[in-house]
């Protein structure tokens, strides 16, 4: 597939087609499923400081266009990641990134410490989409002070790639890129869920344990695109597009849009081997287009005629 041969933060891709971090696992568990190798690269699901056991069942509701997800964050944590799972992936020949989440700075640069130590991964993505405990529960993902202190923090300690991955719960993107960019993160990926609600009237309850959740798959690829296209002109680092991909052609969109790579998601709850037929759409596209490589597409969406 030398057409999909890409590059994220000096990391070379066989694809801009990566799994992303919460509908994958560790990678592992879809060994069985998916030749791993052939994969762009994959993100883990999140990874705290210690284990957590996650939110109460129902986590899952099959919304329209998608899904609500309210999992809780649950993972086995950095430790057990580390003796349990890491050794099995750095075996895999594809780039490994490690999704980090916390609920103070302090819980991040931990996290990111203890990986720091061993090998088989290629970088990691902060999702920030995390109330501070230590600042009166103020998101790290809607203040540009809080989402700077946290990233400069993580940078100090990480020899690896950088990746913030914003949400797209805020008033405008461009300043919270703009403020992940200037405290040092090497890209952004956007976009996390959007905050739901499913209410089942019979009942008068909520769908999900937690009541809210996160509503991801196609209904959200819309705006998702138009946060790209923006946070991708805000910012001169590289962005990784998500929300709603499942066709090699939704890839495309992305990439017009202005990201680097792309990451496939809730699509693998019906198709666990999704971003690999996202990468075989994508290079059928190029192909029928005539386009010679895949970067030749990134950022080249024109708002209006004379552009």
């Amino acid at each position: 597939m030398s057409r999909l041969a890409s590059s994220l933060c000096g990391i070379e891709l066989r694809n801009p087609v990566l799994a992303a971090s919460g509908t994958f696992a560790y990678g592992l568990e879809f060994a069985g499923l998916v030749d791993l190798a052939e994969l762009g690269g994959l993100v883990v699901k999140g990874l705290s400081r210690e284990p957590m056991d996650g939110n109460p069942p129902p986590r899952i509701w099959e919304a329209e266009g998608g899904m609500i997800n309210s999992i809780g964050l649950q993972n086995i944590g950095v430790r057990a990641f580390v003796r349990d799972k890491l050794p099995a992936l750095a075996k895999i020949p594809t780039a490994v990134f490690a999704n980090v989440f916390g609920y103070s700075t302090a819980d991040y640069v931990e996290v990111v410490r203890v990986l720091e130590g061993e090998a088989g991964l290629a970088g990691y993505e902060l999702n920030v989409s995390c109330p501070n405990t230590q600042h009166g529960g103020i998101f790290f993902s809607n203040d540009t002070a809080l989402l700077a202190e946290v990233v400069e923090a993580v940078c100090r300690v990480a020899r690896r790639p950088v990746i913030v991955k914003l949400s797209p719960n805020v008033a405008r993107i461009e300043p919270l890129a703009r403020a992940a960019e200037q405290a040092g993160a090497a890209a952004i990926s956007l976009v996390n869920t959007f905050v739901a609600l499913a209410v089942d009237a019979r009942h008068r309850r909520p769908r999900i344990g937690a009541g809210f959740g996160g509503l991801s798959g196609p209904a959200i690829k819309p705006i998702a695109l138009r946060l790209v296209y923006e946070a991708a002109r805000a910012v001169s680092i590289p962005v990784v597009g998500l929300g709603g991909i499942a066709t090699g052609e939704d890839a495309a969109e992305f990439l017009v849009a202005g990201a680097t790579a792309v990451q496939v998601g809730t699509a693998t709850f019906w198709d666990p081997s999704s971003p690999l037929r996202v990468a075989r759409e994508l290079e059928r596209f190029l192909k029928e287009e005539k386009i010679a490589s895949v970067r030749e597409m990134v950022g080249t969406l024109r708002m209006k005629e004379n552009e």
